[in-house]
């Protein structure tokens, strides 16, 4: 495997599913470098037991769900630390939303469903960002989360369910 063939081919792939997870450019492309930096560290790991694309998948999927761990964790310690008097710095607000391809007049609503989406369990998030977002097929779906298509089925239809739920109570959606 060539690393420079493998970046061209995948780096819109990658940058576009970050994109999806934080919905903040500057975070995509964060998480886009520093998934490249892992699959060039782990190449002679690859096994090919699976496409590169679905082994690329689960490395951004991974590098995506750690720096929004990361980034929970952080807005922890700073509102901890602002009771304490040891800072009074926010380091992430959500209302940071900035994605390329929502219109003005639509970011709003758009600010409103990833943040109900970002609600979801890591695992009902990501079944909704491959299957609507990024448009993959169940089998594709289930294969970059490695798990079975039934599996994938029932999670998307508890997240399709809990999502409806969340909508519904938000006054300011629709």
């Amino acid at each position: 495997m060539n690393f420079e063939h493998i970046y061209d081919q995948h780096k819109d792939l990658v940058y576009n599913l970050a994109l999806q997870y934080v919905q903040n450019i500057e975070d995509a492309e964060e998480i886009t470098q520093d998934v490249f930096v892992s699959v060039y560290e782990k190449m002679n790991e690859f096994r090919q037991e699976a496409k590169p694309s679905t082994w690329i998948y689960r490395i951004t999927i991974n590098r995506c769900l750690d720096y929004i761990k990361a980034k929970k964790r952080k807005k922890r310690f700073a509102f901890i630390s602002s009771l304490f008097g040891l800072s009074n710095q926010l380091l992430y607000d959500s209302a940071d939303f900035n994605h390329p391809g929502i219109l003005m007049e639509e970011q709003d609503k758009m600010k409103l469903l990833f943040k109900l989406i970002n609600e979801l369990s890591h695992n009902q998030k990501t079944a909704i960002i491959l299957l609507k977002i990024e448009e993959k097929s169940q089998a594709e779906a289930a294969e970059i989360m490695n798990i079975s298509v039934k599996a994938l089925e029932s999670l998307f239809q508890r997240a399709k369910n809990n999502l409806s739920k969340k909508m519904k109570d938000n006054e300011g959606f629709g």
